[in-house]
């Protein structure tokens, strides 16, 4: 198998067939972020640069030059310094980085400000993603004003400035079998984290004992962190859709939704799970969930190549709205209650979204204002959900406080596609057999 070294070489030269002629781009590491006082956060390298390197520190710049006979390939990165390795870990510096990332020349960040100009210097045109950044942007100014400050002694400043992300977007859209591995790996630990708190979860117990459940499970596996902040919403919490507190307690005859996935070596997964926290399914519970279930179903067996992105999504809120209506949550025709969006009230996000180095990946859902076709390589997820809000007096309060939604990860292949994030019980009788199987086994 390909290393990740070697695949982002591949990727830095495919980039750069792209790009137009005399140009250069940048690209600069992410920033530590303090946390408080004199703590950071736990560093995470900005998900461009980690694609186009592999490289984890910060402090760092990355210069793209296709074209350039003494190289194409430049990074500025920390230097070794042995007292500070001390406090903080071993770093590469620049003689390391040439051979451990496959570039062609490395300089000290310290040295960037009397170099970088030098290799802007000539060029007509300079790629960097625009507007993220004030920082950023200001000091790509700063370096083009160093030139035109020289124009009178024959400098050549750039002419035109490019945002870089279009060009990256799409490539990251499309997933190697390298990149397919990984997110299989999150896919199973996830998976694996999904079942470990479906197997310990009772009356009684908080949110967040799901969720450290969900935590150990990621870390003894591998993985270093969420792909994002995992939600452990139980009741009514489930109907708000990015609910993160995870503190409430977990009630008898209640539903807990756990959305939660790992990163693994900076691929994400996304899974959502609805299960009820005394292991068996209410009545109601399990009319709403049985029409989320085949909504998410039908819309998977939607995805394959030539299909438009926003078709599973079709799919779902056709069987979600002829749920409601059979139930008597929706009243009237079906067809109409979609054309008019009457669905919303009980399920307003759409069914997916695209997954990759980040859980919300890049990439454009339209082409000219055109839902795009699948292609094998993409990974999207498909979501449905139901979420009958407690305070919602246009329906039976039998329904009232009810949220559900499944969620799994989907690859395209080239004939048709593969589910990434299998292995978390899904059906009702999976579910009930499962966490009925796990009290047996804890009372043994």
């Amino acid at each position: 198998m390909t290393s990740i070294h070697e695949e982002a070489a591949r990727r830095r030269k495919e980039l750069m067939q792209q790009m137009e002629p005399d140009s250069i781009a940048l690209l600069s590491a992410a920033p530590q972020c303090t946390r408080s006082n004199d703590t950071e956060y736990p560093y995470r390298q900005n998900s461009d640069f980690y694609y186009l390197t592999g490289f984890v520190e910060h402090d760092a710049v990355l210069a793209l030059i296709p074209g350039r006979e003494q190289g194409e390939v430049v990074l500025f990165c920390q230097e070794k310094d042995k007292t500070r390795e001390l406090w903080t870990g071993v770093l590469t510096g620049p003689e390391q980085a040439v051979s451990r990332l496959l570039i062609d020349d490395a300089f000290p960040i310290g040295d960037i400000d009397d170099i970088l100009p030098g290799l802007i210097e000539g060029r007509q045109r300079v790629y960097y993603s625009m507007g993220k950044d004030s920082r950023w942007d200001q000091r790509i100014m700063d370096w083009v004003n160093v030139i035109r400050g020289k124009a009178r002694q024959g400098a050549h400043p750039p002419g035109e400035f490019l945002v870089l992300d279009h060009l990256l977007n799409e490539m990251r859209l499309i997933k190697s079998p390298l990149e397919i591995k990984l997110m299989e790996k999150a896919g199973a630990i996830s998976a694996q984290a999904h079942k470990r708190a479906m197997a310990v979860c009772r009356p009684g117990l908080h949110e967040y004992h799901l969720e450290a459940e969900l935590l150990h499970e990621f870390v003894r596996s591998g993985s270093r962190a969420p792909a994002y902040n995992n939600i452990v919403a139980g009741g009514a919490n489930a109907c708000i859709l990015h609910y993160v507190e995870n503190t409430a307690v977990l009630k008898d005859g209640d539903l807990v939704l756990i959305d939660a996935g790992c990163e693994f070596d900076y691929y994400a997964a996304d899974i959502t799970r609805t299960f009820p926290v005394n292991g068996r399914f209410s009545t109601q519970q399990k009319a709403l969930y049985e029409i989320v279930l085949e909504a998410q179903l039908q819309a998977i067996k939607a995805v394959k190549p030539g299909v438009a992105w926003d078709e599973p999504h079709n799919v779902t809120v056709r069987i979600i709205t002829e749920g409601l209506v059979r139930l008597g949550l929706l009243q009237g025709n079906v067809q109409e209650l979609i054309s008019r969006g009457a669905y919303k009230a009980f399920y307003m996000h759409r069914a997916g979204h695209w997954l990759g180095i980040d859980v919300h990946d890049v990439g454009d859902y339209k082409i000219d204002d055109k839902w795009r076709l699948m292609e094998p390589g993409m990974v999207t997820t498909i979501e449905p959900g139901i979420y009958v809000a407690p305070d919602n007096m246009d329906v039976d309060s039998k329904w009232r406080g009810i949220g559900i939604r499944i969620e799994d990860d989907v690859l395209v292949t080239r004939t048709g596609h593969r589910i990434l994030s299998a292995g978390a019980p899904k059906t009702v009788e999976e579910i009930e057999s499962f966490m009925a199987q796990a009290r047996a086994q804890a009372v043994a």
